[in-house]
């Protein structure tokens, strides 16, 4: 098994491991951030360019860095190698650039947005992002649209990661959207008089890393900071139907998929199970969903139970 360090953390991985995945491995602040990788989605990766990392010794046998930084969802280990991270200043301007660049288009809609408090562009913005901009064009807007009976499509927030694509390509037997026209003219779209309806068509939402993509059914309806979401389970003949319910005293909000550490979705939910199933008495309760400590959802403090306030 190659041994990797990474910004000073030795760590042992199966071969043609990436470094983005030894960094996970490791944890903490160690860990890239990635906009369009997907652990879950076969193809994902290598389009937003948030994960670059320094490669200061390629392996044992040739111990030269690497002149360019690289991509560490598509990078693969190899013995010896050392990555430098948060640790290189080199990294971070990088990094800086590129948030820069994806937010050049990317609207000021946080404060209407959906997806406003779950929402990793945000995150990144503000670790790396700048108080101000420079640019100083036109930026490219777009009409919101549905694109299906549930879905809200607001490609001016879009980022191009590719992930609702991948997703559409995994789950279901027939995709009807997908990237059309090139360079800054790229946009999300369906194919011509199509609409995206199937029974998993809800999961592209879970999987968008911005508010492009939103849930037509739980629009403007609440913040998400305002609702306790539950870990839930029920008998579904088309999924796992193991999912997250998001309540509000004694009423479901809305219903998503289980996330990880890294908000990666491993077992996609159906549309029954996301749209159709809003009772509790649809849902077996299990308890709290268990929010990192850093997001602005768990500042209700909802996992520590109620506090008397004298």
């Amino acid at each position: 098994m190659p041994k990797v360090k990474i910004d000073g953390f030795e760590v042992d991985v199966p071969e043609g491991t990436t470094i983005l995945q030894a960094a996970r491995q490791i944890g903490g602040d160690v860990v890239p951030p990635a906009m369009c990788y997907y652990s879950t989605l076969k193809g994902s990766g290598g389009k937003c360019r948030t994960c670059l990392v320094k490669v200061v010794k390629a392996s044992e046998k040739d111990p030269r860095p690497l002149p360019k930084l690289v991509a560490s969802c598509q990078q693969t280990v190899m013995e010896g190698m050392e990555v430098a991270n948060i640790s290189s200043e080199e990294v971070l301007n990088a990094r800086r650039g590129v948030v820069e660049f994806l937010l050049a288009n990317h609207p000021l809609d946080c404060p209407i947005c959906d997806q406003a408090g779950e929402c990793h562009l945000q995150d990144l913005a503000f670790e790396h992002g700048l108080a101000t901009t420079r640019y100083e064009f036109e930026r490219r807007t777009f009409e919101p649209i549905d694109i299906g009976p549930y879905i809200k499509l607001h490609m001016t927030r879009c980022i191009l990661c590719y992930r609702c694509v991948h997703v559409a390509n995994q789950l279901t037997e027939e995709r009807v959207h997908g990237v059309i026209n090139r360079g800054d003219h790229a946009e999300i779209s369906t194919y011509i008089e199509k609409s995206i309806d199937n029974d998993f068509s809800g999961n592209v939402i879970d999987v968008c890393p911005v508010g492009a993509l939103t849930d037509r059914t739980f629009r403007f309806k609440s913040r998400v900071w305002f609702l306790n979401p539950m870990d839930a389970h029920r008998e579904c003949e088309k999924c796992s139907g193991r999912a997250v319910v998001w309540m509000y005293g004694g009423e479901i909000y809305r219903v998503t998929a289980r996330k990880d550490q890294y908000g990666e979705v491993h077992d996609f939910i159906c549309n029954t199970c996301r749209f159709d199933k809003k009772q509790v008495s649809d849902w077996v309760i299990e308890g709290p969903t268990h929010i990192d400590r850093h997001s602005v959802i768990s500042q209700n403090h909802y996992e520590n139970g109620a506090k008397v306030v004298r």
